[in-house]
């Protein structure tokens, strides 16, 4: 992937870390997830985020992630989550990513330290400068306890190497100014947030980087081919199909419900690193509710009892 011209045009499922019982990386099946993603017919993958739950690993365990998901996919790029609060940190974590075979870095805002835009500015422009990948600047305010402001992001896009912006402040108004003052600029607008994956792609957003697409992503890159095909009927039969299951992802603490959905299906134990703790029982069978209810769709679709397109979920956060 080149930075001049690159698009995030897409889904990019925000991949979890698979754990072993002893609360190891579980190489095998993070692999098996990789490529599982890749033949379902996403456009990327992002390893090493908040679902990913980048926080408790080590930098060594974060670079080897990338370097295994990379290693498992052929035709995908790999976006890689590499910020930090502290700017020396972000740019080290930067320049291993990049060595371990990462197409391009997710970066999330300073968290807890709160910079001023300035020192938001200089934080980012620090690591633009100096790796020649291209970079999503990633705003979760419910993470970090600062909102970007758009002139920060605005000025961020004339960056070369800084390619896009993932919008999980869940103020549409927001992600809507952003996708206004950059159109004229290599710089693509993706939804971080599931729910609002729809809403952003009608402002002009042009992907996710979704949540849901580790659980469905067949469905997710339906949504958002109909999205950018201006099928919006289509796509708002899926988003609404899907709307059930992003709310309940999001009943307990990013990963936690993801995790228990992906061992519903068959995709390795719902294993987490401490302090996050699984899902509670009250929440588990609503969550097979939901996802027998999406699996019985599906079969009714193959058999012809409902029309013939392909369905599709709704792609969006790694908040």
């Amino acid at each position: 992937m080149t930075t001049t011209g690159t698009t995030f045009e897409g889904v990019y499922p925000a991949m979890t870390t698979p754990f072993t019982p002893e609360g190891e990386i579980d190489f095998e099946q993070l692999r098996d997830d990789a490529r599982r993603l890749e033949a379902a017919g996403v456009d990327g993958l992002v390893p090493v985020g908040s679902t990913g739950e980048s926080a408790t690993l080590t930098h060594d365990e974060h670079v080897e992630v990338i370097e295994a998901v990379a290693g498992a996919v052929t035709d995908v790029p790999v976006i890689a989550g590499s910020g930090s609060n502290n700017t020396a940190e972000a740019l080290e974590l930067s320049r291993r990513s990049a060595d371990a075979g990462a197409d391009g870095l997710l970066l999330i805002s300073p968290y807890y330290n709160k910079p001023e835009p300035a020192g938001m500015l200089d934080h980012y422009r620090t690591i633009a400068d100096a790796i020649d990948l291209p970079q999503i600047v990633y705003n979760v305010p419910s993470r970090t306890g600062r909102n970007m402001a758009v002139d920060t992001v605005v000025a961020l896009a004339d960056h070369e190497n800084v390619a896009g912006y993932k919008a999980a402040s869940g103020d549409l108004n927001q992600i809507s100014e952003i996708v206004e003052r950059t159109r004229d600029r290599d710089f693509d607008v993706l939804s971080g947030d599931d729910g609002l994956t729809l809403p952003v792609l009608s402002v002009g957003g042009v992907g996710t980087i979704s949540v849901v697409a580790n659980v469905e992503p067949e469905r997710a890159c339906a949504l958002v081919g109909a999205a950018l095909e201006d099928d919006y009927e289509r796509a708002r039969r899926i988003h609404h199909e899907l709307g059930p299951l992003v709310r309940h992802l999001f009943v307990e603490t990013n990963p936690i419900p993801v995790k228990e959905a992906m061992e519903l299906r068959g995709y390795g134990p719902a294993r987490l690193r401490p302090p996050l703790s699984r899902l509670s029982d009250e929440h588990v069978d609503r969550l097979r509710e939901l996802l027998a209810d999406l699996d019985g769709e599906s079969e009714a679709e193959r058999g012809g009892e409902r029309e013939a397109e392909p369905t599709a979920t709704e792609a969006g956060a790694d908040r």
